[in-house]
């Protein structure tokens, strides 16, 4: 049984493919399996897969209709029958110590996270904020996910086990990761932290994602707030919606009819009357 089971969505990402992979075949530890989902390309993408599978039997390769990267990641799960889970896009790139680092430090942990590089133009930086083992709590990742940090997928190894009755949500464009953070710390799982950048954030000018566009943004919380009162509860449910309020995220948008289903709640009906009596 291999260690480390590493799911790759691939999706006409083929020009930083085999970089990706380099950095996945060299890795000092060895003791890994890499699954690569095609998700429907229409590059190269199967050519290079192919190659490697044939160079490495190490490497699975899987095709899929375009699904999104959530469909991909959930068909990569399915599959993984190593210990921990390495979650990595197919543009990223990891240092070639990232396995032996964090497997090395894992004895009685189910999380090993580890800091990120952004990498532009084939350059380095540092990360978009500093990461801290605090920041693997569950009600720290509720209240403060984007307003003080986010936790890249690809910076730790996770535990199978965490994960076993977790599949990441393919109605949505974004923020399938935050809910998987969420499902993850709310076992209180034992974390490590490495404060070292083991991990690479491909970020090109020219691309564009679904994180990018607020309008898209927006909607997508919107679309969240229905999975967090069914997997959390009404009061967890309210107090993100009051945060959302309180931010304005919501008010200066048309999701007015969403707003008006949530009016007979408690906790919107004090902060209305709350904002009227200040405004």
């Amino acid at each position: 049984m291999p260690k480390v089971s590493i799911i790759i969505p691939c999706y006409n990402q083929s020009a930083f493919l085999v970089e990706c992979l380099e950095s996945v075949a060299q890795q000092t530890f060895t003791d890994w399996e890499c699954i690569l989902i095609n998700d429907g390309s229409t590059d190269n993408t199967e050519e290079i897969c192919k190659k490697w599978v044939e160079k490495d039997p190490r490497f699975q390769y899987i095709f899929t209709e375009n699904k999104g990267v959530s469909n991909a990641r959930n068909l990569g799960l399915a599959k993984v029958e190593g210990d921990f889970i390495q979650f990595l896009d197919a543009d990223d790139t990891m240092d070639l110590q990232n396995f032996e680092k964090k497997i090395a430090r894992s004895e009685n942990v189910q999380i090993i996270l580890g800091e990120f590089n952004i990498l532009t133009d084939n350059k380095y930086y540092d990360g978009y904020n500093k990461l801290k083992k605090e920041f693997l709590d569950f009600e720290t990742l509720f209240f403060e996910w984007e307003t003080k940090f986010t936790i890249p997928i690809h910076a730790a190894l996770i535990s199978k086990e965490l994960l076993k009755d977790f599949r990441f949500d393919s109605t949505l464009l974004c923020f399938e990761d935050w809910l998987m953070w969420l499902h993850i710390t709310a076992q209180k799982p034992v974390c490590k932290f490495i404060d070292e950048p083991l991990v690479s954030y491909r970020k090109e000018d020219h691309q564009i994602s679904a994180s990018s566009d607020l309008t898209k943004l927006i909607d997508e919380k919107i679309k969240l707030l229905p999975i967090i009162k069914s997997t959390y509860g009404e009061e967890l449910h309210d107090r993100y919606v009051y945060q959302l309020i309180k931010k304005k995220s919501l008010e200066n948008l048309n999701q007015k009819n969403y707003i008006r289903q949530l009016q007979n709640t408690k906790v919107l009906k004090y902060y209305l009357s709350i904002k009227k009596l200040f405004n």
